[in-house]
């Protein structure tokens, strides 16, 4: 394809599109979200995503696919566990915590070092370190070593909480984010449905208390082949921008918009306000976690760690035990046979009952694509909310049930649950809390609000086995309704809305009610 003397290409290619006003030079995000125009005059109707673009999205479903099948695969496991160790209610407790709690630590001490060490190299090291930790965890060699290789397995995915939004989103037309982000996340609920199938498949081939490790084993060879892909992807424009590395940002942001015919033909970065790198007197480029709880951030933290804290309490408390609470109701007349085939035979029915409930993490997340370039982040939220506590509510019913009505209540509930926090509060708590922090702090923004999150999930499945035994199930689902309806509220009164909007926008000017 060559091209013409008077700077257009021929033969199809691109004559032109939006200019920045700035001489031809145009910002990180502007030249991503360009709409190219043919030679005759007519503009495209989108900004056309690249390999590269498409690539960088398809890294990125890994880290939340693997989170999904792992924590969900852990609630099949945990049986097989409690039985191997002999574990009592804490240490089944412990179990289920501590790959939430390194989700914790991992979304915060490694998640935030993206804004210091940058997206891509986070990007490889916490695939790296998730590799090392499954490897670890099949040669487990006892309960001290087993809760260990978690805790890092839960680190390393936590981890990919920000840095895998960032990813993507710093990457992408503003148009697309929310459907693209979103779209990515929701291979956390194929995880999940994965995990929970590849647990049952696996009891089902080796009926063996020690099925746990080869369970874990199986997610070891494709975290190898993401670690080697991820190398191969440019780093975020917008980062390399902030810490003053502008030829080095041109480079890569050519890199990501390469297109046949090539558009755009060559890149010269203007720097946007939000992102220009301070003077040599001035403050640093990467500001401190302090910043979170200033006065100019303070709404933007409440907004993206407070309803993610309530959505997991319920979120992870359900998806955890939901072979544990499904085997009560549906495996009564076999949880207390009392030897090793009663238990994974037990297993086996709640495995294949969860399976059929994770489905609606599915169709949920579906519906979250398709309406939050829509409809809004923050409606979506409150509606979600609203939809889990009916869902738990409804469950709460089956405890005073018998027979058959009390296994529909249950299913019914908790597939209304599924399908409501995959269209509202655990898909849009993770997408807003990667958009409301400006570019210097978004790492940490969104790395503290996954950590924060954490907490509920970790309290949540820790003391979940506990309050199970001595409050029953009812009375802790009511308790969660109560959360949810809390989550509906805060998400109303501290709401951003931040569809459709520039990223370098974000810190500059206050995007509101």
């Amino acid at each position: 394809m060559g091209d013409s003397s008077d700077g257009t290409l021929r033969d199809g290619g691109f004559a032109g599109g939006e200019t920045g006003g700035r001489g031809g030079m145009k910002t990180v995000q502007e030249y991503i979200d360009e709409k190219p125009v043919w030679p005759d005059g007519t503009a495209t109707s989108t900004a056309p995503m690249t390999a590269m673009q498409w690539r960088i999205w398809a890294l990125a479903t890994a880290g939340k696919f693997f989170e999904g099948m792992m924590v969900f695969m852990t609630g099949v496991a945990l049986p097989l566990i409690v039985e191997e160790f002999r574990l009592d209610t804490v240490g089944k407790g412990l179990v289920g915590a501590a790959p939430l709690f390194g989700i914790l630590v991992g979304a915060t001490a490694l998640g935030g070092l993206s804004d210091l060490a940058g997206r891509k190299r986070m990007f490889i090291a916490e695939m790296i370190l998730f590799a090392v930790s499954l490897l670890l965890l099949v040669f487990s060699p006892g309960f001290a070593w087993l809760i260990v290789f978690l805790f890092i397995m839960g680190a390393a995915l936590g981890c990919d909480y920000p840095t895998a939004h960032m990813v993507i989103s710093e990457s992408i037309p503003s148009v697309s984010r929310g459907k693209l982000v979103l779209s990515a996340f929701g291979f956390q609920a194929v995880g999940a449905l994965v995990g929970t199938a590849v647990g049952y498949l696996i009891l089902y081939e080796n009926p063996d208390i020690g099925a746990w490790r080869w369970m874990y084993a199986t997610g070891i060879v494709p975290a190898i082949l993401v670690v080697v892909a991820r190398y191969s992807i440019p780093d975020s424009g917008h980062w390399l921008v902030c810490r003053g590395r502008i030829d080095e940002a041109q480079r890569e942001l050519e890199r990501l918009l390469a297109r046949r015919p090539p558009y755009p033909r060559k890149v010269r970065l203007a720097v946007s306000a939000s992102e220009a790198p301070p003077a040599p007197d001035a403050a640093p480029a990467v500001e401190g976690f302090g910043s979170l709880f200033s006065r100019r951030h303070f709404r933007a933290t409440v907004f993206a760690s407070v309803p993610w804290f309530l959505q997991d309490l319920g979120t992870y408390g359900i998806g955890m035990f939901t072979p544990t609470i499904l085997a009560s109701v549906i495996g009564r007349g076999t949880t207390h046979a009392g030897n090793i085939a009663g238990i994974i035979h037990t297993d086996m029915l709640a495995a294949k009952g969860a399976a059929f409930i994770d489905c609606l993490l599915l169709v949920g997340i579906v519906f979250a694509v398709l309406l939050a370039d829509r409809a809004g982040r923050a409606r979506l939220q409150v509606l979600g909310f609203i939809g889990c506590a009916a869902g738990l509510f409804l469950a709460s019913l089956s405890a005073g049930a018998g027979g058959g009505t009390g296994k529909f209540l249950i299913f019914a509930g908790f597939m209304l649950f599924s399908f409501m926090t995959n269209l509202g509060p655990n898909a849009m708590t993770y997408l807003i809390a990667g958009e409301v922090f400006p570019t210097r702090i978004r790492g940490k923004g969104a790395g503290f609000a996954a950590s924060f999150a954490k907490v509920g999930s970790v309290l949540t499945v820790f003391l979940f086995p506990l309050l199970l035994r001595s409050l029953g199930t009812k009375t802790l689902l009511y308790g969660l309704v109560g959360t949810s309806l809390l989550g509906a509220l805060i998400t109303w009164l501290f709401r951003i809305e931040t569809t459709g909007v520039n990223l370098e926008n974000i810190g500059r000017t206050e995007t509101g009610r």
